[in-house]
């Protein structure tokens, strides 16, 4: 990959005076503007290394059908997890949770990536807004992730699972997946502007498998030793489980407790304080990295 195409920033040279003698009543409108045209210039920067990347797409879309094969096929067929419940409608639901989940690893990466090679000092060097870098990155992984979850209903399609409780639902269903992937983005974003180098990002991932593990992806929390349960039903990812197993029309057993009787609830107020801390986090750090 070459340098030129890893720092190219396709902005004209004549915005920049515009930009910084904005004033009066117009002024907040153009800064706004700005924000926007710089948050789209790093998507699409993001976007462009992604197509000429085509091993990280084969891994994007290879991860869910060895999860399919491995939690479904292989292990399935030994998971007991209700009277009359059907493991794979069980735990389709949860690997589409897990895969939203893991993500936010691959976000730190990438980030991690372009701090150590240079590329987020560069990016601060030039008259940007200070957010775009940020968010740029939160919205190419949201069109990753979108794609991510159109190739995992294939495969979910493809061995039998149906959703059952109508389109509305379903599509609610998926609302929920992408707004659990927004929040942990900013995680990512974090982390990978927070370790001093590649590896130490790559070394993140067992946190992240413990994270979408320890959860009622695929095995209800009610099964495991009552430690272990609670902090499986206050996991993030449980509560996004959950409430997609109940909009997909197959809600399965539960211990009783609260936050699994709100699912629905839990997962949309998770993302949001998850949003609230991280995002703004996320900012300051990419605000104060030393040049």
């Amino acid at each position: 990959m070459s340098a030129g195409t890893v720092l190219h920033i396709p902005h004209g040279g004549g915005r920049r005076p515009e930009r910084a003698g904005a004033d009066g009543d117009g002024a907040p409108a153009r800064r706004l503007y700005w924000a926007l045209a710089d948050c789209w210039t790093i998507v699409r920067r993001d976007l462009t290394h992604t197509v000429k990347q085509p091993v990280n797409i084969v891994w994007q879309l290879g991860f869910p059908v060895i999860s399919v094969l491995l939690f479904v096929y292989v292990l399935g067929s030994a998971m007991v997890v209700g009277d009359g419940v059907d493991y794979t409608t069980f735990a389709m639901p949860g690997i589409f949770a897990m895969t939203v989940s893991f993500g936010f690893m691959n976000t730190a990466m990438i980030v991690a990536i372009d701090r150590e090679r240079g590329v987020t000092d560069r990016f601060r060097s030039l008259p940007m807004a200070p957010s775009a870098v940020v968010s740029g990155r939160g919205v190419s992984d949201m069109i990753s992730a979108g794609l991510d979850l159109a190739a995992l209903a294939a495969i979910a399609l493809t061995v039998g699972w149906r959703s059952s409780g109508g389109l509305p639902a379903t599509l609610a269903a998926f609302g929920l997946l992408l707004l659990l992937r927004f929040a942990l983005t900013w995680i990512g974003v974090f982390l990978g502007l927070l370790v001093p180098n590649q590896e130490m990002a790559g070394g993140l991932y067992a946190l992240a498998f413990p994270f979408a593990m320890i959860s009622s992806v695929f095995t209800p929390p009610s099964k495991m030793p009552d430690w272990l349960g609670a902090v499986a039903r206050w996991n993030p990812v449980s509560s996004t489980a959950n409430a997609i197993r109940e909009l997909f029309g197959s809600p399965a057993a539960t211990g009783g407790s609260w936050v699994e009787g709100h699912a629905v609830l839990m997962a949309v107020v998770w993302p949001v304080a998850i949003t609230a801390v991280f995002l703004p986090l996320a900012v300051r750090r990419f605000q104060r990295l030393s040049r």
